[in-house]
């Protein structure tokens, strides 16, 4: 989803020159050198893979890449992803080890107070070109790595480097390090001002993203447009293999394959196998590369994971779809095709099963919109902050939960918090001060990393399963399926790892970061 952006700049050029007028920028891998490791990780994100289909596919024999990982490895079932769970802020938890309290990508959709403008990395075609393509391109271009993602944390690529080694990223949208290069846009996109012409970016040493920045020559029957101009799983597994091919291999590299959760949110949780084993083809040819598939794994760590899951969204789009905007009405709500305007109260940020409701006049409180859509029992809770606590509301809770970090209660990942009033609100049980997390996992750390992620005043909305928030132009899934929810249908992610029995110290997206430098820097 979020590379959507990025495509509708390339068709729009494509379709200006004909198809034709689009060339990839080829790089050459023939001056890159790199510090050897006895064995190179290699991290492949498989977008909404989620435990339940992938065991179903292994049971229907279809998937012989993934078994044979399975086999030869561990299988790590509900590791805990980031929040809200859309892939911006899980990929820049993954690569920095922390929450969006302190790497600052807030979701897909936020609002950025001090430049009064609604950020949005590509969520729908109809709600990009409402909010303007320029603004969205250098979002996401530019902006996230570079403007938004905090240089108050290091993400691996930059930790690696400033250790001396190297590390790769192909097709993944958060990439940060130190290498300096220029990322060329078609010439089109400047000219009707829809994109800058070019734009020097950080990358780690070994950068590959789409025809933007491609290696592999037996790439150019994956770049074109009905091939999403390289962001696909063929793409990626084909710049993968070259890398390993041409003796490439960094100490840590990362692929993105995308393709999955399209189909997901198409066909819905659990009927979308015929996709995982697409996406195994696609790793046997990135096996391939090696004299076996033994020798795959003697050579390298393998770590194959989710990012999110997805919840199941219902056919009816009348109570399937919670609109926002209807319920809060008698508010002046922001039009995401016009500037924030003096008079606007209410600015929505939808983020397909989360959002954030921002209250811009100061004469409204966030208890009074929480009364508002308490009511609604398709939203699962409601959280907001004051100066100490956050504070947390649901449908047909007559209390209201609050916390705040530093307290009496310790959770299982060691984290103290401070609680009062109705725990059910988040389905909390409380035994000898000690928490346990059910429908919500971390959900303490999560919600209030998420509520102190970027300033404003700001409620958050989450949705229960079977729902998911719908605004103008954002994208919906009726039938199908969709994340960004603090549920453990959207939390709960599997990896597979071989070559290591080292663990992470939690099985949570947050700790990955500590565990991959153990891995690498530490052989």
């Amino acid at each position: 989803m979020p590379y959507l952006i990025i495509i509708t700049i390339l068709v729009i050029a494509a379709m200006i020159f004909f198809i034709k007028g689009i060339k990839p920028n080829y790089q050459s891998l023939d001056q890159k050198q790199i510090t050897q490791t006895e064995k190179p990780v290699i991290m492949l994100i498989i977008d909404s893979l989620m435990y339940k289909p992938l065991i179903e596919a292994e049971k229907n024999g279809h998937i012989p890449a993934l078994q044979f990982l399975m086999e030869q490895g561990q299988l790590y079932p509900n590791v805990v992803s980031s929040y809200p769970t859309m892939s911006v802020t899980i990929d820049s938890t993954l690569l920095t080890g922390t929450y969006s309290d302190k790497h600052r990508v807030p979701g897909l959709v936020w609002y950025d107070e001090k430049e009064k403008r609604l950020i949005n990395y590509g969520s729908a075609k109809e709600e990009v070109f409402k909010l303007g393509i320029k603004h969205v391109a250098e979002d996401t271009f530019y902006h996230l790595n570079h403007t938004h993602l905090s240089y108050d944390t290091k993400t691996v690529h930059e930790t690696l480097a400033m250790k001396g080694l190297q590390s790769a990223s192909v097709n993944a949208l958060v990439y940060r390090g130190y290498e300096k290069r220029t990322l060329n846009l078609p010439k089109i996109g400047s000219t009707l001002n829809i994109a800058p012409k070019n734009l020097r970016v950080e990358t780690p040493v070994f950068f590959s993203y789409g025809m933007l920045a491609q290696y592999s020559p037996n790439n150019d029957q994956n770049n074109g447009p009905l091939g999403r101009f390289g962001f696909n799983d063929k793409f990626s597994a084909q710049e993968l293999k070259y890398i390993i091919q041409n003796d490439k291999l960094p100490a840590f590299t990362i692929a993105y394959f995308p393709e999955l959760d399209k189909e997901v949110h198409k066909k819905g949780p659990e009927n979308h196998i015929d996709a995982i084993e697409r996406m195994d083809k696609q790793l046997q040819e990135i096996l391939n590369a090696y004299p076996s598939w033994e020798e795959a794994l003697n050579s390298a760590i393998w770590i194959i994971m989710g990012d999110s899951g997805q919840a199941e969204v219902g056919n009816d789009k009348s109570k399937s779809l919670i609109r926002l905007n209807k319920m809060l009405d008698q508010y002046t709500i922001y039009k995401v095709n016009k500037p924030v305007k003096d008079n606007d109260q209410i600015v929505l940020g939808h983020n397909e099963r989360m959002a954030f409701i921002y209250i811009l006049d100061e004469h409204i409180t966030p208890e009074e919109v929480v009364k508002k859509l308490q009511e609604d029992e398709r939203i699962g809770f409601l959280a907001w902050k004051d100066e100490f606590d956050v504070l947390v509301a649901a449908s047909g809770h007559n209390n209201i939960f609050t916390f705040r970090p530093n307290g009496h209660f310790v959770d299982q990942y060691g984290q103290s918090w401070e609680i009062k009033g109705d725990p059910s609100i988040l389905d909390l049980s409380i035994n000898d001060n000690v928490i346990e997390f059910r429908t919500y996992p971390d959900a303490l750390q999560r919600l209030n990393s998420a509520l102190h992620s970027h300033s404003g005043n700001y409620i958050i909305a989450d949705a229960k399963p079977g729902f998911e928030f719908q605004g103008e132009g954002t994208p919906i899934h009726p039938g199908g399926a969709a994340h960004g929810s603090l549920h453990e249908q959207d939390s709960l992610i599997p990896i597979i790892v071989t070559g290591t029995e080292k663990q992470p110290i939690h099985m949570r997206m947050v700790d990955l970061y500590q565990w991959i430098l153990d891995l690498t820097v530490k052989q």
